[in-house]
């Protein structure tokens, strides 16, 4: 399984890279300040395509001795390095796009440069929607990370391609680098949104609230085999989510029964979390009261 997800991640490292040399060499001929910022955007997607093909390598490596949790925070760790590449990416572009808008320059062969634009987008979505099908499949923060990053090259490749075709229409040189800024702006705005997905695990996080909400509905359809759940805490690591809680159970039942009716609740949290680590605590009804008296 895990074999097929690395490989995935390796078509996006190839096709990353067929684009930022067919940018590169197009944008220097054409002279176009766009265009060479959409190659410096996808010189950072490459780089993000790398991060995430070695962090799914290492976070699917099972818990060893120095790593009882595992390697899954890898992939959190690569998520945040990728978002801040992005951003430091859009403050470049304006920064260059500014001294372009001082000094505009004609550019040459706009169509050259259109074409290769459309050319990288049609690639970049296309491996996108492979590597985002994957990511939902296996959980993988990195790879969301990386469909996200080929996306937002396919916008910018298109609005770099009908900007061109704008200069090429009017001669305004100047809408060159003030698409370049816009581009910038948008890849920055998107950069935040994605940290505050892949940054809250490092800190051990809690899930989302219906996410919570979830994991309860499916222990409450146990609700007449136990007496009470409290103490529901759960956090992610790369594609694994952690849940524990305590069980309190009637003093009565055996260690088989309870045994049995945890082994089905966690199957059947299993069934929507498939990575899940489950934890349960279970305690007899006597420190049910104990709990209570505490409480109040």
């Amino acid at each position: 399984m895990m074999k097929k997800t690395s490989h995935i991640a390796f078509l996006s490292v190839l096709s990353n890279s067929f684009v930022v040399i067919l940018k590169f060499i197009v944008g220097l001929f054409t002279g176009s300040i766009a265009v060479i910022s959409e190659a410096i955007h996808s010189s950072l997607d490459l780089l993000a395509s790398l991060i995430a093909f070695v962090s799914v390598r290492i976070s699917s490596k099972p818990a060893d001795k120095e790593h009882p949790y595992g390697h899954g925070k890898v992939e959190n760790i690569s998520g945040t390095i990728e978002t801040l590449l992005i951003f430091v990416a859009g403050v470049w572009i304006i920064y260059e796009c500014i001294h372009k808008l001082i000094s505009p320059e004609p550019i040459k062969l706009p169509f050259l440069a259109v074409a290769v634009m459309v050319v990288g987008a049609i690639l970049n979505f296309v491996v996108s929607r492979i590597v985002k099908k994957e990511a939902e499949r296996v959980r993988s923060i990195a790879m969301k990370s990386n469909a996200f990053h080929l996306l937002t090259d396919v916008y910018t490749s298109l609005g770099v391609a009908g900007g061109l075709l704008l200069v090429y229409l009017t001669e305004w040189y100047f809408l060159d680098p003030l698409i370049g800024i816009i581009l910038a702006i948008y890849i920055m705005f998107e950069a935040v949104k994605l940290m505050k997905e892949a940054f809250p695990p490092l800190l051990d996080a809690k899930l989302s609230k219906t996410e919570e909400e979830q994991i309860m509905q499916i222990i409450e359809q146990y609700k007449e085999e136990y007496l009470e759940i409290h103490d529901l805490k759960t956090r992610r690591a790369g594609a694994t989510e952690y849940i524990e809680f305590h069980m309190v159970v009637r003093s009565s039942e055996t260690i088989d029964i309870i045994h049995d009716l945890c082994d089905r609740i966690e199957k059947q949290i299993t069934q929507s979390f498939e990575q899940a680590h489950i934890s349960i605590h279970v305690e007899p009804e006597q420190e049910l009261k104990g709990y209570i008296n505490m409480q109040s």
